[in-house]
Formats: C-alpha cells, sequence, structure tokens
C-alpha cells in the first residue's frame, strides 16, 4: 500500500485543484446551458413554478463553482409576485331565485371587484360613449343606468376590418371605466356571435395588473342574456344585427332584476434574482452590473403573453432568454478566473415578462450601493445572430463615452451593428437606466418564435452567441478599467407604446406597469416634457386626472385620452405620502 500512497497522493492533488467549469466562454458551454434551461423538463421556467426554482438553482451552482461571492441570501433575491387569478367560491347569479352555473352560464372577469348585487338590467350595446371628431357613438345617452347592472356586447361591430375605428374604444377595461363614469352599479358582458359563434365561456385570466375595478363585471353567455332580454321581446341576435348594420345606440331598459356577485383573488408565489460577484483587483468599491432575465411563460395560453395563446404547450424560451443567461454564466465564469479591475455584479432576474419585476425589485431593493455603478449590461435574446450578422446595441445616449468604447472594441468583430441611444426598453437594463445608470442592452432581435413553443434550443446559433458574449466581455473589460470614466448623458425618452389605443398626448413619463400601489406609479420622468415641466417626479403615483380617480395603467389612458394637445389639465399625485396637484399642460 505504501508503494502507491505518492501516486494517490498526487492523483488527490490534481483533481482537487482542477476547476469544476470551463473558464473561457465556447460554444459546446453555451449549447449546455442553454440545453438544460430550455428543456422541456423546466416547462417554460414560469415565476413560482417547479422550472423557475430548478433553472435558479442550476445558475446559483454555476455561480458557486466558479467561486462568486454570493450576495443576498446565499445567492437568492426573493420577491413575490402575482402571476394569475382565481375564481373564489362566492361567485354566484340568480334570475328570480333560479341559479346558474359558475364557469358554464358566467364567470367573472379577471380585473373584476369582489361585490354582490341586487339590481336592474340595462342593456347599452357595445358599451360605447365616443365623442371624436370624426366618429360619434353614445349608448349611454337616453337612458339612465346609475345604480343598475350594464349589460352590453364585447368587441366592437367591426371585427373584420383591420382598420376599425372602434377598436380603440372596444377593451374591455375601457368599457368597464366608461360604465363606472356613468354610474353603473355592475357590468354584464356578452360575446357577440360574430366574436365567438359558440357562446364559450372564457376561463378568468390575469393580464398582468392587480388593478381592478370597484364594481362586478363578468361574462354571462347570449343564452343567459336572452333571458334577461324576455322581457322586452328582443334577442341578443337581433340587437347585435341592428348594432352592426346601423351602427348606432339601440339601449333598452330590461326591467328584469338579477341578483349576482363575484369573488376574485389573486394568486401570489415567491421567486428570486440570483444574484454573485467578482471583486475588481484595483477598485472594488466600483461595479460593473451584467445581467440578463432567466424566466419565460411557463405553458404559455391566455394571458401569459404568448404570441399563440390558444396553445398550450411548453414555451421552452430558448432565445428568450436562456441565450442571455447563458452568456452571464459564461461572463461570471471567465471573469471569476481572471478578476477586472472594478467588481462586476452577475444578476440574473426572474418575472421579466411580467412587468421587469425582478431587475426593479433589485434596484429598490440594493445589495450594493447604486450610485457607485458605473454601467449596466443587459443580455436579452442573443442567440439568433442571422447571416448578416445583425446587432443591435441600445443604450448607447446614456454614457458620454460609449460609442467610443463600442468603436474601440467593436473593431475587432465583423458585425453588423445598429446603435440605438435610448435608456428605456422593453428589458431589464430600463430599470437601472431610471436609477440613473448608464445601460446597454445587447440582442440580436426578435424573430418567428419569439413568445411561441417553437423557440428552441435546435434554432440557437453557438458560434454566433459565442461571439456576442466575446464582444460583451471586451466591453466589459474596457468599462471596468479603474481610469475608465463613464459619464451619465440623459436623453429624450420616446413615449412607450401602451395599447392599440393612440393617446393625442402624452405626459412624457415611463410608468410603473406592476406597481402594488392603488395608482399609477411614475418610474421615470422624460426631460422636458410636460410632466417634468409640470412638477412630476420620478416615484409619483398618479392618483387622479381632473378630479377622476387613476387606480391603474389602464385608466390612466383611458383618462387621457379625453383631453388635446395644449390643455391644461389638474393632475393629483401621491409623493412621500401626501397629495399634491399638479397643473401640466399638454
Amino acid at each position: 500500500m505504501k508503494t502507491y500512497l505518492p501516486l494517490l497522493t498526487l492523483t488527490i492533488s490534481i483533481f482537487g485543484c482542477k476547476k469544476s467549469y470551463n473558464p473561457e466562454i465556447t460554444q459546446q458551454d453555451i449549447k449546455d446551458h442553454i440545453i438544460y434551461l430550455a428543456s422541456d423538463e423546466l416547462k417554460g421556467r414560469k415565476p413560482g413554478n417547479e422550472g423557475d426554482s430548478l433553472s435558479a438553482l442550476y445558475i446559483l451552482q454555476k455561480f458557486k463553482d466558479a467561486g462568486l461571492e454570493l450576495l443576498a441570501d446565499n445567492g437568492y433575491q426573493y420577491f413575490d409576485v402575482i402571476t394569475k387569478v382565481e375564481a373564489g367560491g362566492k361567485n354566484h347569479f340568480s334570475i328570480d331565485g333560479k341559479n346558474y352555473i359558475l364557469n358554464k352560464d358566467f364567470v367573472p372577469i379577471g380585473f373584476s371587484g369582489s361585490r354582490a348585487l341586487d339590481a336592474e338590467v340595462v342593456f347599452a350595446g357595445f358599451g360605447f360613449d365616443i365623442n371624436d371628431d370624426s366618429l360619434k357613438w353614445n349608448d349611454y345617452k337616453d337612458i339612465d343606468v346609475k345604480g343598475n347592472w350594464v349589460m352590453i356586447f364585447r368587441a366592437d361591430p367591426d371585427l373584420d376590418n383591420p382598420l376599425s375605428p372602434y377598436t380603440s374604444y372596444s377593451n374591455d377595461r375601457y368599457k368597464a371605466m366608461t360604465a363606472v363614469d356613468h354610474g353603473a352599479a355592475g357590468l354584464l358582458l356578452i360575446n357577440t356571435a360574430d366574436f365567438d359563434n359558440k357562446d364559450n365561456i372564457n376561463k378568468i385570466k390575469f393580464d398582468q395588473s392587480i388593478s381592478s375595478v370597484d364594481i362586478p363585471v363578468m361574462q354571462i353567455t347570449r343564452k343567459l342574456a336572452d333571458k334577461i332580454l324576455a322581457t322586452t321581446g328582443r334577442n341578443t341576435e337581433s340587437l347585435e344585427k341592428l348594432l352592426s348594420t346601423k351602427k348606432q345606440p339601440a339601449s333598452v331598459t330590461t326591467s328584469q332584476k338579477i341578483r349576482a356577485a363575484t369573488d376574485v383573488s389573486f394568486k401570489k408565489v415567491t421567486t428570486h434574482n440570483v444574484v454573485g460577484m467578482v471583486k475588481g483587483t484595483k477598485t472594488p468599491d466600483s461595479y460593473i452590473v451584467i445581467g440578463g432575465h432567466y424566466d419565460h411563460l411557463g405553458m404559455g395560453g391566455q394571458g401569459s403573453g404568448s404570441r399563440k395563446p390558444d396553445t398550450v404547450a411548453v414555451h421552452n424560451g430558448a432565445d428568450d432568454n436562456a441565450s442571455g443567461t447563458a452568456g452571464v454564466i459564461e461572463m461570471a465564469q471567465k471573469i471569476a478566473d481572471n478578476p477586472l479591475e472594478s467588481s462586476v455584479i452577475f444578476i440574473t432576474f426572474s418575472a421579466e415578462e411580467l412587468g421587469l419585476i425582478g431587475s426593479k425589485y433589485f434596484v429598490n431593493n440594493p445589495l450594493i450601493d447604486l450610485k457607485k455603478v458605473k454601467a449596466m449590461i443587459n443580455m436579452d435574446m442573443v442567440g439568433r445572430l442571422d447571416s448578416l450578422k445583425r446587432l443591435s446595441i441600445g443604450g448607447t445616449g446614456t454614457a458620454a463615452e460609449a460609442d467610443s468604447i463600442l468603436d474601440f472594441t467593436l473593431k475587432n468583430y465583423d458585425f453588423e451593428v445598429v446603435r440605438n441611444p435610448q435608456g428605456s426598453g422593453p428589458s431589464d437594463h430600463s430599470s437601472f437606466y431610471f436609477e440613473n445608470i448608464p445601460v446597454l442592452f445587447i440582442t440580436t432581435g426578435v424573430h418567428d418564435q419569439y413568445h411561441t413553443p417553437a423557440d428552441d434550443s435546435n434554432l440557437i446559433n453557438y458560434p454566433g452567441e459565442e461571439a456576442v458574449v466575446e464582444l460583451v466581455y471586451d466591453i466589459t473589460m474596457v468599462y471596468a478599467k479603474s481610469n475608465q470614466a463613464i459619464t451619465l448623458k440623459k436623453i429624450k425618452s420616446k413615449q412607450p407604446n401602451m395599447s392599440r389605443r393612440r393617446l393625442k398626448v402624452t405626459l412624457g413619463i415611463v410608468p410603473g406597469f406592476t406597481s402594488n400601489v392603488k395608482g399609477l406609479a411614475v418610474d421615470g420622468v422624460r426631460p422636458g416634457g410636460p410632466a417634468e415641466s409640470g412638477g412630476m417626479k420620478k416615484g409619483d403615483v398618479i392618483v387622479a386626472i381632473e378630479d377622476e380617480p387613476v387606480t391603474s395603467i389602464y385608466d390612466y389612458m383611458y383618462r387621457l385620452a379625453k383631453y388635446h394637445k395644449g390643455q391644461r389639465i389638474v393632475v393629483e399625485v401621491e409623493r412621500n405620502g401626501k397629495r399634491e396637484k399638479l397643473l401640466i399642460e399638454l
């Protein structure tokens, strides 16, 4: 035995010193990461689900193997998100003492308040109150709906027309707010035969906003609606035909009483960002943040964000954003092996698909001093470099030195680069930009498989992604040099496109889409815009426009749509626990 001890000791020594990871950025490692993260086993990495936990564990283990200093709770930064809305046990619907069946005859709408109402029903056509220069239609003109149920058709009378002038007014939430403004105490929605000839009851769904209206809102079948309309001698078929043909109001009081209640609740789940750090060799108290989100759409379906909402299947999200996550892991391993002059924070965010929630949580609950962050570089969808090698780099206008650094690093690559100066955008870098941190947003762009079950690992351009991640590494090296100044530049941000509804005016704010406050949180204010000129600040919560309540982004768009350029309006905000009224010229 003694003869073999030196050899055994040497063998242990060799294997004990061997790294459990490859510190170089390689196609094979990128492929291994993506194949696992985009596997069917993880079922689309939806926040709060098992696949979410498994993918976070995988990332955490890679950070541990590379020897990163794990931040927060051993590498996990926990937070809660709302992922779905559910029907409670108090939902009911009855006419003349006869009870009807939940999910067969009626269903509460996801943004409904939990309320009970015993009142008469008034039929109000499509629920329009339109008073535009080129279009006028008011279903409420000759009826009194105060304190009553209002029953209306969903959608609009011109569904086959892609340029329908009614599209802006056909959203369920918009119609609900119109009903509330006219004094309705409850709202019943009916699918037109043109919209759904099978008269299906739609499943209750979460529309990514926890804001509810203060009245009960439910969908009922046309068969049930016909029972209510029986007292008028009309039915849904004749009324739909009349409204679609004449395109003018056909409202009527039914004198039929119904007794109904809605009961909805939001499901909250816990998820986590995964956070690690490699300390800098010269200026450890200055930081570069490298990030990318690891969550995706789960099994898809209605309300998930899937571009094929009728298909329930694993949305693997290989490019969106297993590719960016793989890039973060590869960068972490390389920099851990050879630390840079500044410290580098590596973060994979959860709940990006639900509204940048993970990155917003990080900047609102920072684990480092954000004032010492030199820049944030975000990789989102970096796996589909095309044959022309087109690469988009956003945020180039947020640092005075960005373009010169990119010129220096890009000379070693043959990318066809499109530069976008904007610091805001539909990914996690926005959360950092609105904390006055320079950003870069690296992406190879969208494609036909985006947000569908077809975004699979076999479609990734692995040599292309390797080159992209190498470029990000080269950029990071320059940014991290202790003598490299990174100077913030605030640029005029484009107003986000929040919906199909075209607003005639804008306040010039960046809205907080998933805020837990009652109102519309202001995540950013555009320099020189109406809001800034009127005294609005980042962190304000808009609670009213012209004394009309604002409880969500939907209310905000609905209220603002009534006004025109040049008008002055009073916007009430909540700031530091106090309310303040601002005069803003649009």
